[in-house]
């Protein structure tokens, strides 16, 4: 907020403390004059909304358009049944192992006096920063002999328990442990507190982290193309590339779809409707961390073996690859120029998907309302689709209908938009939601425009969370791969395409540099979200 601002907020609060009657009609003048941008940021919000809804909207009219005896004979067939038993089969077995190892690793550094849990729980978090198709690549070179079921479980689970390691370790942190003491003072030992008195509270974290587990499973390719496992999105991008088979693709597309939001209904049905915020007087006091005695060994041994081989992995890998190739493998002209274009499309893709997030951002925090309600829908659905399903509706509607967006820098950055949308949606919504309306209002009343006001008051307290947004995303950019391969322009090869297709060439030494790269910008975001679930439990 500049300075002049300030000190007019500041003399006319002083004013209208003495002149209740002047603030009222200055009150009344400042929320007249706000209706025009309500207007304007409602109708910017809707045309987002509906942009969001072009993929799911594309695949229902693909399906009506092939008509229902081709879209019958080509989703109803022994492919289709085979990738939903894969499917299936790496969901129920990826999962229950991620939700056990993940509250382990939360328990053990959050509730007990393990020797350096800070330490721990950092490295519980470092896995996010290397990308899952390097974390495949990273296994592959060890162990060619890594592939279907077994090795796509081993590496999902490796390479995407911090997603529920996070919300779990985060809501351990706010439990009150008057209720583990009510239940310890009705006999209960140990074990029987966390399964009947602990476990039960972390409801809400496990379905959410474990939901979003799921959907990375469903959307993910280059992980499972390198263990030959054979997944939707496999299929997808493969039907595509080998033969640009429209219908097939999309039907594969469709029924992908319906396995998104299968997984959301199933989320809602276990999440339930119990209340878990405490009820009663006094404030709850930090929990007390039980001492693990002759345990601390097994307990070292376990958080050694987990960052071994979630992180240690990768780095004997890369490290083993690097020194093979030597100086030789970093060619400033390829790494540089791969690095130079994927900074810009991730800078630019931040910059767009944070503004295309902001009126709705705005609008959820000072207008929540029904229809704000449906948009913000929109917007946060869209982030359950997986990116191979957005590119593939992108690339149909630009060959059918402008064929000269197609591969063009717009298509591209309207899918990373769309993609990652709700990343932009949530640092926003956080950070207006700190910034007061009164200053909103006190700024029209002094005689700015609607705009100006935001821009000066709002817009300048949430810059903070504004830039955390764009940073977010832009590193959710940086290690994009399913969207980039299909949708980018001729020529333009960022970190991850480049590297993806290096190691589909089996020159491993080679795409080291690039995996390189993408893990040291990734390790920003990493620190960014375990700071970010550390202060939300006020730490």
């Amino acid at each position: 907020m500049s300075f002049g601002l300030k000190a007019e907020i500041l003399s006319a609060t002083a004013f209208h403390v003495e002149s209740p009657s002047a603030l009222r009609r200055l009150l009344a003048t400042a929320r007249g004059r706000s209706r025009v941008p309500y207007f304007w940021v409602t109708i910017f919000a809707a045309f987002v909304s509906l942009v969001s809804l072009v993929p799911l909207g594309f695949i229902a009219w693909i399906t009506l358009q092939t008509g229902w005896e081709t879209a019958s004979r080509l989703i109803f067939r022994g492919r289709v049944g085979e990738l939903l038993i894969n499917t299936a089969l790496l969901e129920l077995c990826t999962i229950p192992l991620t939700i056990v190892l993940s509250v382990a690793l939360a328990w053990l550094t959050e509730r007990t006096d393990l020797p350096g849990a800070r330490l721990w729980a950092w490295l519980a978090v470092a896995p996010l920063a290397v990308p899952a198709f390097v974390h495949s690549y990273a296994w592959i070179s060890l162990f060619p002999s890594l592939h279907g079921l077994a090795g796509g479980v081993l590496v999902s689970v490796l390479a995407y328990f911090p997603f529920l390691y996070l919300p779990i370790a985060a809501q351990l942190r706010r439990l009150d442990p008057a209720i583990e003491d009510a239940a310890a003072s009705l006999g209960l030992n140990p074990w029987q507190v966390f399964f009947r008195a602990i476990l039960p509270q972390l409801r809400l974290a496990i379905c959410g982290g474990s939901l979003l587990v799921g959907l990375h499973l469903l959307a993910e390719y280059g992980l499972y193309v390198m263990i030959r496992f054979d997944t939707f999105s496999t299929a997808i991008v493969d039907q595509f590339q080998s033969a640009f088979n429209g219908p097939a693709a999309n039907m594969l597309a469709g029924v992908l779809v319906a396995c998104c939001l299968l997984l959301l209904g199933i989320e809602v049905l276990l999440r339930g409707g119990e209340r878990y915020a405490r009820v009663g007087s006094g404030a709850a006091r930090p929990a007390d961390t039980r001492r693990l005695g002759w345990m601390v060994v097994p307990a070292l041994a376990f958080n050694v073996a987990t960052v071994a081989l979630a992180i240690g992995v990768p780095f004997v890998t890369l490290t083993r690859w690097l020194y093979i190739g030597g100086v030789e493998i970093w060619r400033i002209d390829l790494v540089g120029g791969a690095f130079g274009q994927t900074v810009f499309l991730a800078i630019a893709g931040g910059v767009l998907a944070t503004i295309a997030a902001a009126p709705m951002a705005w609008l959820s925090v000072r207008a929540p309302g029904r229809l704000q309600r449906i948009f913000e829908a929109c917007h946060y659905y869209v982030g359950a689709l997986p990116g191979v399903v957005v590119a593939l509706a992108l690339v149909t509607i630009t060959v059918r209908l402008i064929l000269p967006l197609y591969q063009t820098f717009a298509t591209l950055f309207l899918a990373y938009v769309l993609l990652f949308l709700p990343r932009a949606m949530v640092g926003l919504r956080t950070s207006i939601a700190q910034a007061p309306v009164e200053l909103e209002r006190a700024a029209m009343a002094l005689g700015r425009t609607p705009f100006q006001a935001v821009r000066q008051t709002t817009m300048r307290l949430a810059a903070p969370g504004v830039a955390a947004s764009t940073a977010l995303v832009a590193l959710g950019i940086t290690n994009e791969l399913t969207a980039t391969l299909m949708l980018s322009p001729t020529g333009v090869e960022t970190l991850a395409t480049k590297f993806w297709s290096l190691t589909s060439e089996i020159d491993y030494v080679a795409a080291a540099p690039y995996a390189v790269m993408m893990v040291l910008l990734s390790l920003p975001l990493t620190f960014l979200l375990y700071i970010q679930s550390r202060r939300a439990a006020g730490q």
